[in-house]
Parts: structure tokens; sequence; C-alpha cells
């Protein structure tokens, strides 16, 4: 449980790619202000950032200033890690939407992740386990990211669903293979395969297809007052202007007729159950909007000073949003609706 020095928050941070610096600039603020994450709600970008704050947050093992440098830091380039096949011109980004995979493996992200994790004592889910029991014995954990499972056509909640969709122990799966399959954007990062007790494959995509930004599921479903509130940052409000910015893995394809319906499929999976779902009140009084229509969530190749004023817009979104945040009345007001 939270000590009474710190003021703790449940924590939700939405998809978006490279915009995901947004979001360490957001939960910096945040840290600043005397906010600790107890849970973690992720998907995608989400996912990466959650992780790595949950992890932390267990011994408080990273100031905000270790944050802040860490997402200043990062070789982002890398993240975009095509195979061989997938280098040559036209034919690799073809081949990879005729196989239905991904232009780029996601094996340089999932390293990333599972280092980071590993240097704050973090490998498993054990490792993030909560004894609390005002949560069902399922969520007992600090962090959980979401991904879509396109075999059984549902969204998944790891390491909530481990147990009762795939007979597995939640304590013995690896972080970064759930934080992998979260960011498995379709047709740009290769899927991750999750193979259940029984040994039946499933084929794990982005979260953000079923839901990028999971605001109620850290909520109690009760409707009862929480403990303490629920707190969302979001990269993605509206739908780019510019598709290419969104997927310019997807580019070459237009030698071919154009591509731009498919580029328009996967934005909207990404972003257009939002738009509607934020201006919903007991939404939108608690997260926090960055404006990061500057940068496509792809854009990997972006400068430092890009990356520098990605991360302020974050931070400067959260300080914004905190001078106007009147927590009692947002935890009366608004919750979950029962």
């Amino acid at each position: 449980m939270p000590t009474p020095a710190t003021k703790p928050v449940d924590l939700v941070l939405a998809g978006g790619g490279v915009k995901g610096i947004a979001l360490a600039g957001a939960v910096v603020k945040l840290m600043e202000a005397g906010y600790r994450a107890y849970r973690v709600a992720g998907s995608s970008a989400g996912s990466i950032v959650g992780s790595i704050v949950a992890a932390a947050a267990k011994n408080d093992q990273l100031t905000p200033a270790d944050v802040r440098d860490l997402a200043l830091s990062i070789d982002y380039r890398k993240f975009l890690d095509p195979g061989p096949v997938e280098r040559l011109p036209l034919l690799g980004a073809s081949w990879a939407i005729l196989q239905g995979t991904g232009f780029y493996q996601g094996d340089y992200a999932h390293d990333f992740i599972a280092d980071q994790l590993r240097d704050l004592g973090v490998t498993t889910f054990g490792d993030l386990r909560l004894d609390d029991d005002h949560l069902p014995e399922e969520q007992r954990y600090r962090l959980v990211v979401t991904a879509a499972d396109v075999t059984t056509g549902q969204l998944v909640r790891l390491p909530w669903d481990y147990r009762r969709l795939y007979g597995l122990d939640p304590d013995e799966q690896h972080v970064a293979d759930a934080v992998r399959a979260s960011m498995s954007i379709p047709f740009v990062f290769r899927p991750v395969t999750l193979t259940s007790a029984t040994g039946r494959e499933s084929t794990l995509v982005d979260g953000g297809l079923l839901s990028n930004y999971p605001i109620d599921s850290l909520d109690r479903p009760d409707g009862k007052k929480p403990r303490w509130p629920t707190l969302g940052v979001t990269v993605l409000p509206d739908l780019p202007q510019n598709n290419d910015k969104v997927i310019p893995a997807l580019a070459p394809l237009r030698h071919f007729g154009g591509p731009s319906l498919l580029e328009d499929v996967i934005t909207t999976i990404l972003v257009g159950r939002d738009q509607a779902y934020l201006n919903l009140p007991w939404v939108n009084c608690r997260t926090i909007r960055v404006d990061s229509t500057k940068v496509g969530v792809l854009d990997f190749h972006i400068s430092q000073r890009e990356i520098d004023a990605l991360y302020d817009e974050g931070y400067h979104a959260a300080t914004s949003f905190l001078s106007t945040f009147n927590e009692r009345d947002c935890l009366e007001r608004f919750r979950w609706p029962t």
C-alpha cells in the first residue's frame, strides 16, 4: 500500500508509437507533483512507458530526473528493425503486407524493455505482485497491458487474463513479452504468438486495435468511491491529417495503386474509438491530453530537438492539467458508471 507521504494514483497511458516520449514527460510532472503510481495500465507505447514506471514504483527506484534522462537518451531509430526481406525496396513492404506479418521485427524493442526492467529487478509479472485484499486476485499486479487476440477475436489484459484464457500462471510470464505484444501495430511490427497450456497458439497484436486508451480498466466495477484517483495520458486525441506520418513504412506501396485505405484503417483502429470516448465527462475530467500532432506515430528518426520538444509537450500538458484538477470533485462526480 502507498505510504501517507505520497499521493497515490492509478495511471493509464495510451498508445502512440514514438509519441510515447510525451507520456514520459507527463509522468515526470506527476512525479514532481508528489504523485506515485500504485497501478499502471498501458496500451502499445503506453505499455512500454508504463512497464518502466510500474517496475520503478516498487521501491521508488527512479527519480523524476532519472525518467527524464532515460526518455531523452534512447536511440529511437533502433526500434525500427526490418528483417532481411523487408529491407528490400518495394518488395520488402509488399511481402510483409501479403504475409500478414509486419515490416519491423520488434526484437530490439523487446530486448530494450527486458533490459530496462531487469535493471529494476523485474523479469516476470510475479515481480510486480501486489499484496492488496481490496483487489480481485487476478488483478493484484502493479501493471496491466492490453493486447488484441486476433485468433479468438477479443481484448486481453495481461497478466489478468493469462490463467483464464490460456491456462498459464501469470506470475511466471515475462513482462517484456506482454509489452511486446501490446505494441504490435498490425502490418508494422510482427505479431506475437502466445501458446496456451493446452498447446493452442494465439496471435496477439497491438492493444490499440480494441482499446488504445483503457482509462476504465483500473476503475472499481461497483461504482463506489475509489481510494484514490485514476489519471490518464493520451497523445492521440485527433485523427492525423497526414497519414504518411502515421504509417511511413507503407509509403512504398503507393507504387502499386496507393494504400491510403489501409493507412486510414490502421489509423482509425488506433485512435477512432477514443475520439468520442474522450469527450465523456467521467473520462475528460481525468485525462491529460498532449498535443503531439507535429510527430507521427512511427517517426522514430526524429531529431534530438524534436525528442526534447515532444517530452516538453507532455510535461507542460500535465502541468496545465494539474493547475485546474480537482481531485475531490473528480472522485465524487465522475466515476465509472454502473
